[in-house]
């Protein structure tokens, strides 16, 4: 699967729940619809925590991986 260009991305590694979401929530407060962010953590909640706030935001979750501990995101914002 070919990941989608971001227009902006946030680095959330080093911290825990429940900042990545409050910094995710913030930055795309900032974004246009349409638009793609990458959100990296290294929390392991972040994965179930993404999926959750993705559902309840209605914001579409396009990609969610893992890899070494590292946990990417691509998020394309819908409203």
């Amino acid at each position: 699967m070919e990941l989608p260009v971001a227009d902006q991305e946030l680095d959330c590694q080093g911290l825990l729940c429940p900042v990545p979401i409050i910094r995710t929530s913030k930055t795309v407060k900032q974004m246009e619809v349409g638009q793609v962010l990458k959100m990296v953590a290294t929390d392991p909640g972040s994965m179930p925590d993404m999926e959750a706030w993705a559902r309840q935001t209605g914001h579409e979750l396009l990609s969610a991986s893992e890899e070494e501990k590292v946990y990417t995101f691509y998020i394309r914002l819908t409203k």
